[in-house]
């Protein structure tokens, strides 16, 4: 008996997977968000201006070079700044949905949404000149910086592949899952493997390839917290 008893009391100290006590919408603009990144890392590798060899050195030509990369421009805008704003609602939400099971005292929750944070300020920044690039190269009455133009193009294919941040929320996340059950396993591996990709890149001096893997990491993160977040059985 005292066996049964000793026993029951070990299994009911395991952490369990717990079921999800708030919708799943956060989740859904996670994924979204991930999608967005893409698309902006996409139309950033499009922007050749300032790695041309042809235009290397020569502003002026880089300046007329960027005029043919205006759509490239504007959908790099929209995706970026979408992804940021997104990404706020997904750290809100993904901070909720780990709180419900690690220990009160975790940072893991916390962690996990300040690498979204961060994430987000670099989308936002990497965005930050867009705007003013394709109206000046526009504007017949206020000529673009042909020094400045040259200095964007650079910008554009770089700060919006600084998702470093990412990769802290894939390892807090995998850890929250591998070891305190805060979500499915298949996900807390699936965070290891990209998240430790990203963080290691990012950290490297490789870091903007941490752009491929970073919001693949998300876009990831969202569908599995939205399609395999289950609710456990009576036998977990």
């Amino acid at each position: 008996m005292a066996t049964t008893s000793s026993t029951r009391a070990a299994l009911d100290a395991r952490p369990r997977p717990v079921a999800p006590t708030v919708g799943r919408g956060w989740a859904i603009v996670g994924a979204a968000a991930g999608l967005l990144g893409i698309v902006g890392i996409q139309a950033s590798l499009r922007i050749d201006a300032a790695y041309d060899e042809r235009y290397a050195g020569d502003a002026g030509r880089i300046t007329d070079r960027l005029g043919d990369f205006v759509p490239q421009l504007l959908t790099l805008h929209l995706a970026m700044t979408g992804a940021a704003v997104l990404l706020l609602i997904f750290a809100a939400g993904l901070r909720r949905r780990l709180q419900g099971q690690a220990p009160a005292v975790s940072l893991l929750p916390d962690i996990a949404a300040g690498g979204l944070l961060l994430t987000s300020v670099a989308a936002l920044m990497g965005a930050a000149f867009s705007t003013e690039v394709i109206f000046g190269l526009e504007s017949d009455d206020a000529p673009l910086d042909p020094e400045f133009a040259a200095v964007v193009g650079h910008w554009v294919g770089t700060v919006p592949w600084l998702w470093v941040g990412a990769g802290v929320t894939g390892v807090a996340v995998a850890v929250a899952a591998l070891r305190h059950a805060a979500a499915p396993r298949w996900i807390g591996w699936l965070a290891a493997v990209l998240g430790g990709v990203t963080l290691l890149v990012g950290l490297s001096p490789l870091q903007y390839l941490a752009g491929f893997t970073g919001p693949v990491l998300v876009l990831v993160l969202g569908l599995g917290f939205t399609f395999g977040d289950r609710r456990p059985s009576p036998t977990d």
